[in-house]
């Protein structure tokens, strides 16, 4: 794949995602992995190296944002992450699940500790080669969260601006990359001028 875009997925690809992941013999980390990729559109490092501490708020409850540290992120550009209701629910589970301390990691290896990124990487390829979805990689749900992003910031008085910063990209022109173009969109658009 080499020189290509990782393919964005629609909802019924998550679906089908979450749908196999619920087969595994660790449903809630697999549904969780997902959904950590494709509604808060974290980097396969930064799932693998995210802890309880970046997501439990002074109370040890759940927060409703994902604190990306520097360590974490590419190049140290952390940010924060607000907590989609579906992703907040995948680890209220995980968390009665797992009852960890909050310096565990949120993706537990099965040998416990961290996932390693490339295992992170891994553990997509298999995932989509699974769900028959071609052209997909451990990007791809990172390329969906910042499309939809940018499809649906307007709706909430929000600009490119706050899509770039939700990414954890230094220039908008990267954001840019990452939004894949919508077809149908264009053509109502064009009947609207």
């Amino acid at each position: 794949m080499a020189g290509k875009q990782a393919k964005i997925l629609a909802g019924p690809d998550i679906r089908r995602l979450a749908k196999i992941a619920k087969g595994t013999r660790y449903p809630e980390r697999d549904i969780t992995t997902i959904l950590l990729s494709a509604k808060a559109g974290l980097r396969a490092c930064e799932i693998a190296g995210l802890t309880w501490a970046m997501v439990l708020d002074a109370n040890d409850r759940l927060s409703w944002f994902i604190e990306v540290r520097d360590s974490i992120s590419k190049r140290g550009r952390g940010r924060v992450v607000p907590l989609n209701r579906e992703l907040r629910q995948a680890l209220i589970a995980l968390y009665r699940y797992s009852s960890p301390d909050k310096d565990d990691p949120v993706i537990e290896s099965e040998r416990g500790g961290h996932m390693r990124p490339m295992a992170i990487v891994n553990w997509f390829a298999r995932l989509y080669r699974r769900s028959g979805l071609s052209g997909c990689s451990s990007h791809s749900g990172r390329r969906t969260f910042i499309t939809n992003a940018a499809r649906q910031v307007h709706r909430v008085g929000g600009s490119l601006r706050d899509v770039q910063q939700l990414a954890g990209h230094a220039s908008l022109a990267m954001t840019q990359r990452y939004i894949e173009a919508h077809s149908t969109a264009k053509r109502a658009v064009v009947n609207l001028i």
